[in-house]
């Protein structure tokens, strides 16, 4: 079962629980990538954060000891950007989120619009405030569409749990009665074009993450390998909580290189 994973050629992996938690690089991660670029394998880290630029996880994995080409980072950030750029080229947006989600949309061309923008965008925050959420309701009540960047309620930190996308959304829907398209994981569209990012085939390649919820189904509903660590937040006795299971449960991506 080792030996058809290894022979995948592109790999798709989360990043907080798989490849680090916090600012530590999880055990096995060094020699896990030293395997990859050695078998010349295809790979992206993945993440449903829309905080960071693809620069900025380069140089936060730089950090820890572990040299990663910007080129191997997709975000929800950038989904996001992708999917609205392609729905409503050189569209407008009201945006709750940090600069990782600001500058994703000026890249592709959205503009930000206070006033009377056909988006309204949330992604994670710390600068999240009654104000805002205040501004959002009244725009997406006005017929502004409503996005998450993506579906996770909570996030890890080195403070502990705390409320990612779907719980800052939340409060928009609740009082606007408009239900938001989230776009990052399990969305099989950020999968897909991951694998064109890799121009790879679904077939011959692997999700790896260390959540059911959002990993674990992209990677089945997309049609990828799954593959669950447990070195982030699920342990072996949750995965019978869930009605589908990983193909195989590893203890770390260290496992793989064998």
């Amino acid at each position: 079962m080792m030996d058809l994973l290894r022979s995948r050629q592109g790999f798709l992996c989360d990043m907080d629980g798989v490849i680090y938690h916090g600012d530590q690089l999880l055990p096995g991660v060094k020699e896990f990538v030293d395997w990859l670029y050695r078998e010349n394998k295809k790979f992206l880290f993945l993440t449903n954060a829309s905080s960071r630029s693809p620069k900025e996880l380069q140089q936060k994995l730089g950090r820890m000891g572990l040299d990663v080409d910007e080129s191997h980072f997709y975000t929800s950030a950038l989904a996001t950007a992708r999917f609205l750029s392609r729905q409503n080229p050189g569209c407008s947006a009201y945006v709750i989120g940090d600069p990782g989600l600001f500058n994703a949309l000026h890249d592709v061309g959205i503009t930000i619009n206070n006033i009377d923008p056909e988006y309204v965008i949330v992604g994670e925050t710390s600068n999240y405030n009654y104000e805002s959420i205040r501004q959002a309701v009244n725009l997406v009540l006005g017929g502004a569409k409503l996005i998450g960047t993506n579906t996770d309620l909570t996030g890890p930190s080195e403070r502990g749990i705390i409320p990612a996308c779907r719980a800052l959304v939340a409060p928009i829907e609740a009082a606007t009665g408009k239900q938001a398209y989230y776009v990052g994981k399990p969305n099989p569209l950020m999968m897909r074009t991951g694998l064109h990012l890799l121009g790879v085939h679904s077939e011959d390649a692997a999700m790896i993450g260390d959540r059911m919820d959002t990993d674990i189904i992209a990677g089945i509903e997309s049609g990828l390998d799954p593959i669950l660590v447990l070195t982030g937040v699920t342990s072996r006795e949750s995965i019978e909580l869930y009605p589908y299971r990983p193909r195989l449960v590893l203890g770390g991506v260290g496992d793989i290189p064998g």
